[in-house]
């Protein structure tokens, strides 16, 4: 990206091409994110232009911009959103999942379940063979098209995983979606927390609700256990040696709720919801794994992407005043972010109690 006589210039092409950003005719802003619905006047094709928030930054480009870009520049497949500039437009997506999930007046059926749980593990499938790990899979990062496709998005906080495998920071992922290795301060990251934020997202769209909607990482914590049981070294061979299990007890609970939570899923979807929730990353499913599930080859069969519904476009709409009535079989659209909850981190509580 560069400035010009005031102009946003989009580079293009080996030779660096120029087009300006006056070429894409704005229509409105997708949502409240900061995404703009546009229209290409050379081709006339709709796409979704992305701003680059600069206010905060002193030293040219976020580096989470340039990642995402180079991520996306090497990625072509059918289930990941596609980069159409540099930077940055991309192929526009008419919903979210997370928009769709809070104006929904009925849930998803179970076949139209498993048409997006099956894109989502093929692109989880290719992204993992590239070495790429997301870090932030979660509803609102999950766009669908009028054809019925879903797209991964938003690669801001996605990396390539190098070997030796090394440290990084354990604070991704938004807190709902989040790894218990990630809890617990594993200084190590793999393809496994995309993993477990897609069986967090797969029982939400079974749900119709947050799985895990936790209002603090040690309220997380006792959410996964209480769906989960409590972790021990009989299931997870390193969890005795997590930073965070130095400076506290975790409560009792010996038994696994999934299939209380879940009464009207077959044996065959427990087993895979099990396998996505493996406390051991090690353990735990990978998505080609996932897409040999007999879950995906029982009745009801997935639906071909095609004959998905299609929805009204409610991110391309104003929102209403925040005054307004919260349907009580969604209530979490008042607040899908839990990253505004204003509750301390565990990192922050274990900092306090060593300081007491």
């Amino acid at each position: 990206m560069s400035h010009f006589g005031g102009q946003i210039i989009v580079l293009r092409g080996k030779f660096g091409q120029c087009r300006f950003v006056g070429e894409f005719e704005k229509l409105n802003r997708i949502g409240e994110g900061t995404y703009d619905r546009a229209r290409d006047t050379r081709s006339n094709e709709i796409v979704a232009l992305k701003k680059m928030r600069m206010e905060k930054e002193k030293d040219g480009m976020p580096i989470s911009g340039v990642r995402e870009i180079m991520m996306l520049k090497s990625c072509s497949h059918e289930n990941i959103v596609k980069l159409k500039e540099v930077v940055v437009v991309m192929e526009y997506c008419e919903q979210d999942l997370a928009s769709l999930l809070d104006n929904m007046q009925t849930p998803f059926m179970e076949n139209q379940v498993k048409c997006i749980m099956i894109q989502l593990f093929k692109g989880l499938e290719y992204l993992h063979s590239k070495e790429i790990v997301h870090r932030d899979l979660k509803v609102s990062n999950l766009l669908l098209n009028n054809k019925g496709m879903m797209k991964i998005a938003d690669f801001g906080l996605a990396r390539e995983l190098g070997y030796p495998l090394s440290p990084t920071t354990p604070q991704v992922v938004t807190l709902w979606y989040r790894a218990p290795e990630l809890l617990f301060q594993a200084p190590i990251q793999t393809t496994a927390i995309d993993m477990w934020a897609s069986g967090c997202i797969m029982g939400e769209l079974l749900l119709h609700r947050p799985l895990l909607p936790g209002k603090s990482e040690i309220n997380q914590i006792e959410l996964i256990i209480n769906l989960l049981g409590t972790p021990n070294e009989n299931i997870w061979s390193d969890f005795a040696t997590l930073p965070a299990t130095q400076n506290f007890t975790l409560k009792e609970q010996p038994y696994n709720n999934l299939k209380a939570k879940f009464p009207k899923l077959s044996t065959s979807g427990q087993r895979l919801l099990n396998f996505l929730f493996m406390y051991d990353p090690k353990r735990r499913a990978t998505a080609s794994e996932c897409l040999q599930s007999t879950y995906f080859k029982e009745q009801p069969f997935p639906c071909d992407p095609k004959l998905m519904p299609t929805f009204p476009q409610h991110r391309n709409h104003q929102k209403a005043p925040p005054a307004i009535q919260v349907p009580q079989q969604y209530p979490q659209m008042v607040n899908r972010n839990p990253h505004d909850m204003a509750k301390p981190s565990l990192t922050e509580l274990l900092a306090m109690s060593s300081n007491m």
